[in-house]
């Protein structure tokens, strides 16, 4: 990569005025879990000049609510507008922000923060999970960016700052909300067989489950909509095909499944 001569007019905005803008010391966060050929993904960034892969994350203006900023930072990344959102923790010791994280970016431009700048103080972030259909999913590669990819959450290097931390929390957070919650309809086509369902759960929980057990106590939540289409080219007997239905589902998110897996 050639380097930059010039400070981009947006980088200099947040450096000079970013602490009229957004609220000084607090971040969103956002770990976005996708699911594409059996494995369970996350969607990671790197920034340019930066040498580790990150959460997409941002900041929060002064004048905006902290799940509005989480949502807009999303649909920037994903194109997608209707996105399941849920924070799970906030991550505030006192050491997690890395302000050579900034420093390393501007440097690149000839530019020195100052300490006492806003980006170099300590941040807390506030941590979201999402759960998007990869296959809807427009990846946006900004300019500011080096990559921005889905990467299995089994093949996760080491991240920037405290992100590892992060990523591990959510992916608990799914785990433990899995026995009460209903999951699926945002990480499935709209269409899906029962072994496609169960291939999810077992991925997300990181253990095997009986095939029978599974199909009867999916059946049993009274959440699915079996078709009279059915999975065709496979080797085996074409499975049928169910969908969601939408306003069963979203009573069970409010009012909790019953059992454990």
């Amino acid at each position: 990569m050639a380097k930059p001569t010039k400070l981009p007019a947006d980088f200099k905005l947040l450096l000079e005025k970013g602490d009229k803008i957004y609220q000084t010391g607090i971040s969103v966060d956002c770990v976005v879990f996708g699911f594409h050929e059996n494995a369970l993904k996350i969607l990671l960034i790197k920034v340019n000049y930066i040498n580790k892969w990150a959460l997409p994350g941002g900041f929060i203006q002064k004048d905006e609510n902290v799940d509005a900023a989480a949502y807009q930072i999303l649909k920037e990344r994903t194109g997608i507008n209707n996105i399941f959102l849920q924070e799970f923790s906030v991550f505030g010791s006192p050491h997690r922000s890395d302000a050579s994280v900034h420093q390393n970016r501007y440097q690149e431009y000839g530019v020195k923060i100052p300490k006492d700048n806003w980006l170099m103080q300590r941040f807390i972030t506030v941590g979201y999970f999402a759960l998007i259909d990869f296959t809807e999913v427009e990846l946006m590669q900004e300019s500011y960016l080096e990559g921005c990819n889905w990467i299995d959450i089994n093949k996760v290097g080491p991240l920037m700052m405290d992100h590892e931390n992060i990523v591990s929390k959510a992916l608990e957070t799914l785990r433990n909300q899995i026995a009460y919650t209903p999951i699926g309809k945002n990480l499935l086509p709209k269409k899906f067989t029962m072994p496609e369902l169960q291939k999810l759960y077992e991925t997300i929980l990181n253990k095997k489950l009986d095939r029978r057990n599974f199909q009867r106590k999916m059946i049993g939540f009274g959440i699915l909509n079996r078709l009279s289409e059915t999975r065709k080219g496979g080797a085996h007997k074409a499975p049928f095909l169910y969908t969601f239905n939408d306003k069963k589902y979203q009573k069970a998110l409010k009012e909790g499944l019953y059992g454990s897996w």
